[in-house]
């Protein structure tokens, strides 16, 4: 079925079916996955990516690749974006739209507090190329409109964020950023398009780390950015392209296989998710629990309004982290203490509160004590697997 034909199905439907149909020389069900770098063409065709158009054929995986093609389809109609493209991670991803967005002399703004290596990208990258930047709490509307510029061309933002779990009102950034005649974008890993579709909201761009919840499985690493047909094909042949940062056709065969489970698996990361924020916030050793669908967290109002699913993301706090990390380390059986997130596994890993200051986020003032008082010495991530919630359970409380 066409993309077209696709727009007015479920959401199920749509992640089974999006952007796949069954092969016309062998009849396969399964999508294909085209490993070859080079392919033959029988008309004359441009060698410059400048003139790369959306009917182009494939010339080059570089520039564009029948596996990957069919990922970026699946992920537009999901999110109801006019074009997708995809990347080797979501930081190429990340680093695609704002080096393609931004120039020397214009300004950003960023989330203060998100992703560590699209934090230190914004704080350390682009100020070498000439591009201002302000770093707001930008789940507070007002410092995102406070910090707007003249040269403002783009505001980025992370929602729900890592790891404070803080949520920015997309619509309210979307009419803020547009009024200053700047781009939103927004990265959406952590909620995917099963809860939240920014798309709808206003946002120009949303990004994604494939390699988390889309993907699904942790064994494919890949990132996308959806958005306009003019954006991403400005985006696809500059970021692409040029910067070179292609997704190998199996990994993008891997996350298309992922994606046709995405909606069964996050109602169930959400499930469990849930269940194990409510047994945390009551175990007499967590001091605090930060979880969208708990009616503890701070931006829940505006999370329910623009969220169909809370994801399975939740970070908490004890009083002495370090010596529950180790024991972490040792005794938990079901639960991996590693990084990453968005797995069919639970992962748990100690975001430590001096590491984080000093080298992602570098906060000072307010802004320093309004994290520190959140996460007091350190915040345990924990990304909800598929796993028994009586089985999380269990693993934690033998550790806290």
């Amino acid at each position: 079925m066409s993309r077209a034909d696709m727009r007015d199905k479920g959401i199920q439907t749509q992640a089974i079916h999006a952007g796949e149909a069954p092969d016309a020389a062998t009849g396969a069900s399964a999508p294909n996955l085209v490993m070859s770098s080079t392919f033959v063409v029988d008309e004359e065709i441009s060698f410059s990516a400048n003139n790369i158009r959306p009917d182009t054929p494939f010339i080059y995986t570089r520039w564009a690749n029948p596996t990957t093609a069919q990922l970026e389809s699946k992920l537009a109609v999901l999110e109801g974006a006019e074009a997708c493209v995809a990347f080797a991670s979501g930081m190429a991803a990340s680093a695609a739209v704002m080096f393609s967005q931004l120039s020397q002399g214009d300004h950003i703004i960023a989330s203060n507090t998100n992703y560590p290596g699209t934090a230190e990208f914004v704080r350390d990258t682009l100020p070498r190329m000439g591009v201002e930047v302000a770093l707001v709490d930008s789940s507070r509307s007002e410092s995102i409109e406070a910090a707007l510029q003249d040269n403002t061309r783009l505001v980025w933002v992370e929602t729900p964020s890592n790891p404070l779990l803080r949520i920015t009102d997309i619509r309210a950034a979307a009419a803020i950023a547009h009024r200053a005649g700047a781009l939103l974008a927004v990265d959406s890993t952590f909620a995917t398009p099963i809860a939240t579709r920014p798309l709808s909201l206003g946002a120009d761009l949303v990004v994604h780390s494939l390699t988390k919840y889309i993907g699904g499985h942790g064994d494919a690493m890949g990132g996308a950015v959806a958005g306009s047909q003019d954006l991403i094909g400005r985006l696809r042949g500059e970021g692409v392209v040029h910067y070179g940062g292609v997704i190998s056709p199996f990994n993008a065969w891997l996350i298309l296989r992922g994606m046709a489970t995405l909606p069964l698996r996050m109602r169930a990361h959400e499930e469990n998710a849930m269940r194990v924020a409510q047994f945390l916030e009551s175990h007499p050793r967590v001091r605090r629990v930060f979880y969208p669908g708990l009616a503890s967290h701070p931006q829940q109002e505006t999370a329910r309004a623009q969220m169909d699913n809370f994801s399975g993301m939740l970070s908490f706090r004890v009083d002495e982290p370090r010596p529950v990390a180790q024991r972490m380390m040792r005794k938990l059986s079901v639960i991996h203490y590693a990084v990453s997130l968005g797995h069919h596994r639970s992962l748990i890993y100690l975001m430590d509160t001096d590491d984080l200051i000093e080298s992602s986020y570098r906060l000072s003032g307010e802004e320093q004590e309004k994290y520190r008082e959140s996460a007091g010495a350190g915040l345990f991530r924990l990304s909800i697997g598929l796993e028994d919630a009586d089985d999380l359970c269990a693993d934690l409380d033998a550790v806290l």
